[in-house]
């Protein structure tokens, strides 16, 4: 039985402190990972996040839906830095806690240090990440939760991946989507998230 509360606030990480452990880690030649290529995504995600950061502005509809929002929530992500998913997306996770003015407390946690917590969110039987889990205030449930990228990505995913198994080309196509989408099915589908709670 997975223990949401305790995960919450015993090892959960802020959004500055996970992204200063990815900057430190680096530092030391390390990753959140154990294997040596993570240290080459992580680079490039550090970048990535970066960007996110200082482009993405939310649409209206999703600013909307923050404001109505009546109750408080806490946002728990799985995640690790060297995840090229995550670095598109865990921005924007941030700027929603942002914009809610303390509505929403945001904290991220390793997916390889909590094994039982992935176990009990994969998607099609994989540990893709980043999981989103949308607590209640006591973090003591999840009312809704989200995984690992916009549905529209996840299907053209599907038919890149009968074209090719080769994870440079696939990742090129991946970011390149991103790039070019600016955040906003992402932003689309967590306003659908998140309305779903004001219902």
């Amino acid at each position: 039985m997975v223990n949401y509360s305790e995960i919450f606030n015993e090892q959960g990480m802020d959004y500055q402190t996970y992204r200063t452990l990815i900057d430190q880690l680096l530092l030391e030649g390390k990753a959140t990972g154990d294997v040596s290529y993570d240290l080459h995504y992580t680079k490039m995600n550090v970048q990535r996040m970066s960007r996110v950061d200082k482009t993405v502005n939310l649409i209206d509809e999703l600013t909307s839906t923050i404001d109505a929002l009546k109750e408080n929530y806490k946002f728990l992500v799985i995640t690790e830095g060297w995840c090229g998913d995550a670095a598109q997306i865990v921005p924007v996770f941030n700027k929603i806690a942002t914009a809610s003015l303390g509505k929403i407390d945001l904290r991220f946690v390793l997916r390889d240090k909590n094994l039982p917590l992935i176990d009990a969110h994969l998607t099609n039987g994989g540990r893709a990440i980043p999981v989103l889990l949308v607590l209640n205030e006591t973090a003591g449930k999840v009312l809704v939760s989200w995984a690992p990228r916009p549905q529209v990505l996840q299907e053209l995913l599907k038919e890149w991946r009968k074209e090719t198994s080769d994870m440079t080309i696939l990742s090129e196509k991946l970011h390149s989507w991103y790039a070019k989408d600016k955040t906003q099915s992402t932003q689309a589908e967590l306003n659908k998230l998140l309305k779903s709670l004001v219902a």
